[in-house]
């Protein structure tokens, strides 16, 4: 038997061994310049003695330093907390880390450090091999002298305000295996050196202002595993990429590409993700595009213009559990259970809604277990076996919003289908002559009848309106009437119940607990009409905004609708919606993406960090159009392009959300409901209304219409124009003193009135007051208290896009502006003649020492009279085309 207590001698003996190795290596730090330069670091960083102390030994004792042999190898101040005294005055001040000579890791992320990186960085630190200051503020361009860092392995530079190009020094790095520049304001083309970083394995260059083409040279890097470039402006997609063999992950989504698809993408063998959605791709998809990668999880293609069929052949992929389509031009039927091999893959998604897929829907969904055909032309019925299916706007049988036979049966038969109308006879079909004449007495009586009746019910229901008019009328004048939307307003009733798997993912409450640290007051943001607000941070180190709704306190359904209006509505103009947490009874939780500029409230005026004063700075002048623009965008989306329109109802300025290139992502979403109302309802509305409820129609106080929007847009477009925060979020009192006060200032014939009401901290030149004076101009038009005369979104748009047109014109030689009779009008208040709009805001009186508009002395261009302004105008019908059926505008009420 072996001697028991041999083995337990050999084990001490082992021990003491492992034991003495492992305190060789923590050694008290021997290197007095070392100490003495952490001590300077500690103070010029302005770090608490909690972490490190100033008396005990810093090899032993204090937090994020790792020494070897009794010199500093590693420091990591992740995370740290500045002194009250460090918080005053924070700077990128590490001259200090100049004497680590054998220095490999330093890790600042998430410590504010703003300022630029020191060009010495790259000379002085000769052993570095991770350097990490991801989120820590650092402003302006990369030094090229990081380059001579020849032994980096990492580089991590993300979420910052970084500048400029990407340095082409960066290609010297050829041991470098993590580059990570994304979420900064870098400019100019990808370098062709990266071609050289041959142990490169992971590149992300996402959000950022790059832009030409990708270098094909990035072919070559056969070891790169993941490669994201999204949300750039990139232009082509070279067929070298097809040489990475080794990419597990590809994201190049949001660029400005051109042309097809690269057919050297097939090439990919161990490819997992791909996501090229938002990225202007067209053409039809090769039909072996991503059959040669069978490990492909998730395909993501939507929102681009791909054309022709969709390949059977990804229907086939063994372990697919995403495929997105989505927004594209696909057509044809799918593929049935005899021409595509299927298996059941748990939880997996399929969208291919918004093309133009026809035919029945298939066995072959039945491999996914959420599924999205909405906004196409399937017929028939949905499948037993599919239990979370969206199907609205298909030419479905016995299902809900649905489209109509007539377009079904019209879209059939441009591609010379048939459409068996569900088996009963094509009501869209012409009725034989024979027949006709059979059924024209029986038509004519029925007629007769359904026509007296419907006359009788008519009348009852005008005098009935005029009755409910006139008491509104009476309980209910509020100046001009325009007010923010009701907390009960009408809101959007889904089709079917909100499928939560397909909305960003499901939080547990003990996660959202952790990043919020406990819903802790310091992290409070604030007390929202839907909810409360708060800062967070995950597990990984994203950076949230959560809102907590107590359904005691607040409408019970308020998250529901907004889970149902991400769940229908898909935009990069809104807040990006990460996940949900529903497990409570009481209390529901819906998670955000954080915007780094907060709301346009807090962000017209913003603090310089980089100035010695910490000066107040106001944002510019294209940066607030830019902002404007965004707005404009979200709602022209929800106005013209969602079947039907959806109203917002709570465009204000702390609804406009800011991400960290001031890229607008709307918020408020809760109070969004489908457009109500009838357009015809509302015209014979305007016929019989009452002089004395005249102004609950023109006020826009049923907010669950467009123009209620459009109304609201105006007020924050002032806000741009005057730096006055607080216009749009005003009760309707303080509205109205507002505009008294501003819109005598906004003058189509005159531009230097506009120069009164202008954000005094707002510098412009000549040529962005022409600007300012058109967005005003817009901005009033919006305002018209009659909304069948405000414009619609969608031409608020391109006049934000170009605003110079609205001031200006190539000729003087017509007078005569276009306007359409009814709702048209707006187009020649808009841009042309704004007599038509003047002469609806009776109760705003004329600044005083200013002309009165309307008088003679205003005249159109190619009247007699002078122009006070330098500019000119151009006629409405050359900026944009004029609906059909013109007419000439009534000349000015003196002539």
């Amino acid at each position: 038997m072996v001697d028991r207590r041999g083995i337990v001698w050999f084990g001490f003996l082992l021990f003491f061994l492992l034991f003495g190795v492992t305190l060789s290596q923590i050694e008290p730090l021997s290197s007095t310049t070392e100490r003495e330069a952490l001590l300077e670091l500690r103070g010029s960083l302005g770090l608490r003695s909690k972490e490190w102390p100033r008396k005990p030994d810093p090899c032993l004792i204090w937090i994020g330093i790792t020494c070897q042999n009794g010199r500093v190898i590693g420091i990591n101040i992740s995370g740290f907390r500045r002194t009250r005294l460090g918080r005053r005055n924070p700077q990128f001040a590490v001259e200090a880390l100049a004497n680590f000579t054998l220095l490999q890791s330093f890790n600042a992320s998430s410590f504010y450090l703003p300022g630029p990186i020191p060009d010495w960085f790259g000379l002085k630190l000769p052993s570095l091999q991770v350097l990490d200051l991801r989120s820590c503020s650092i402003v302006n361009a990369i030094p090229s002298t990081i380059g001579n860092l020849t032994n980096l392995t990492s580089l991590y530079l993300s979420d910052n305000k970084l500048t400029g190009s990407v340095p082409e020094s960066l290609g010297q790095l050829s041991g470098l295996s993590v580059l990570d520049l994304s979420r900064n304001s870098l400019a100019g083309s990808l370098p062709a050196s990266f071609a050289f970083l041959e142990n490169l394995n992971s590149l992300d260059m996402s959000s950022n202002f790059l832009s030409g083409p990708i270098p094909p040279g990035i072919g070559n890097l056969t070891r790169l595993q993941y490669l994201n470039l999204s949300s750039n402006d990139l232009t082509s997609l070279p067929a070298q990429l097809g040489g990475l063999t080794s990419l597990v992950d590809l994201d190049v989504s949001e660029n400005s590409f051109s042309g097809g698809v690269f057919p050297d993408l097939k090439g990919l063998r161990n490819l997992q993700r791909v996501v090229l959605a938002s990225s202007m791709l067209n053409g039809p998809l090769p039909r072996d595009l991503f059959t040669v990668s069978l490990q492909l999880q998730l395909i993501v293609l939507r929102q681009n213009n791909f054309t022709g069929s969709l390949p059977f052949e990804l229907f086939s992929l063994p372990r697919l559990t995403f495929l997105d389509v989505s927004a594209n031009n696909f057509s044809g039927p799918l593929p049935n259970s005899s021409s595509a091999a299927y298996g059941a893959v748990a939880a997996a998604v399929l969208n291919i809604s918004h093309n133009t897929f026809y035919g029945g829907l298939t066995p072959v969904l039945r491999r996914f277990s959420f599924v999205d055909v909405s906004n196409n032309y399937f017929e028939g019925k949905v499948l037993d076996f599919m239990g979370n299916v969206s199907v609205d706007r298909n030419c479905m049988q016995n299902m809900r919003n649905q489209r109509t036979t007539v377009d079904c049966a019209s879209f059939y038969a441009e591609r010379g289908l048939n459409f068996d109308n569900f088996g009963r006879p094509n009501s869209t079909s012409p009725p034989t002559a024979e027949g006709s004449k059979k059924s024209n007495k029986t038509w004519i009586v029925l007629a007769a009848a359904l026509g007296g009746l419907g006359l009788i019910l008519l009348v009852f229901l005008l005098v009935l309106l005029l009755l409910c008019t006139r008491r509104r009328g009476n309980s209910n004048q509020r100046g001009n009437g325009v007010g923010p939307a009701p907390a009960g307003g009408s809101s959007p009733q889904p089709g079917a119940p909100v499928n939560f798997s397909n909305i960003g993912d499901s939080f547990t409450y003990h996660q959202l607990l952790q990043a919020t640290g406990d819903f802790n007051d310091a992290n409070l943001i604030k007390h929202g009409h839907t909810g409360d607000l708060f800062n967070g941070v995950l597990e990984n180190g994203m950076r949230v905004v959560i809102k907590r709704v107590d359904t005691r306190s607040i409408k019970k359904d308020a998250y529901l609708l907004e889970l149902d209006f991400f769940n229908k509505v898909s935009h990069q103009r809104f807040v990006p919606l990460l996940g949900h947490c529903l497990e409570n009874e009481n209390e529901k939780f819906l998670v955000y993406k954080h915007m780094p500029n907060g709301d346009m409230s807090h962000c017209l005026l913003y603090k310089n960090t980089t100035s010695e004063d910490d000066s107040w700075q106001s944002l510019d002048w294209i940066t607030r159009l830019k902002i404007a623009t965004g707005v404009a965008e979200a709602l022209t989306y929800l106005h013209h392009e969602c079947i039907p329109p959806i109203v917002h109802r709570d465009i204000q300025a702390s609804s406009i959300l800011l991400d960290d290139k001031y890229e607008v992502r709307l918020g408020s979403l809760s109070e969004a409901c489908v457009q109500e109302g009838d357009t015809h309802q509302s015209k014979i509305t305007r016929f019989l209304r009452m002089p004395q409820s005249s102004e609950q129609g023109k006020s826009g106080s049923l907010t669950s219409v467009c123009t209620y929007d459009v109304y609201c847009f105006g007020k924050v477009l002032l806000e741009l124009v005057t730096g006055k925060m607080g216009i749009s979020a005003s009760n309707e009192g303080e509205v109205k003193e507002w505009l008294d006060q501003i819109l005598p200032c906004i003058s189509m014939y005159d531009k230097e009135l506009v120069t009164k009401i202008v954000d005094p901290s707002l510098v412009v030149d000549e040529d962005f007051l022409e600007e300012v004076w058109a967005i005003a101009i817009v901005a009033r038009s919006c305002l018209n208290p009659k909304p069948s005369r405000r414009p619609p979104m969608r031409y608020i748009l391109k006049a934000l896009e170009n605003p110079l047109k609205v001031v200006r014109e190539e000729a003087s030689g017509s007078a005569r502006l276009k306007a359409t009779s009814s709702r048209g009008s707006w187009n020649a208040t808009l841009f042309g003649s704004w007599r038509q709009s003047l002469s609806d805001v009776t109760a705003i009186p004329a600044a005083s020492g200013t002309k009165q508009e309307g008088t003679s002395s205003l005249k159109l261009s190619g009247t007699s009279g002078s122009h006070s302004s330098s500019s000119r105008r151009r006629h409405s019908n050359e900026i944009f085309p004029e609906p059909s059926g013109t007419r000439d505008v009534e000349r000015l009420e003196h002539q």
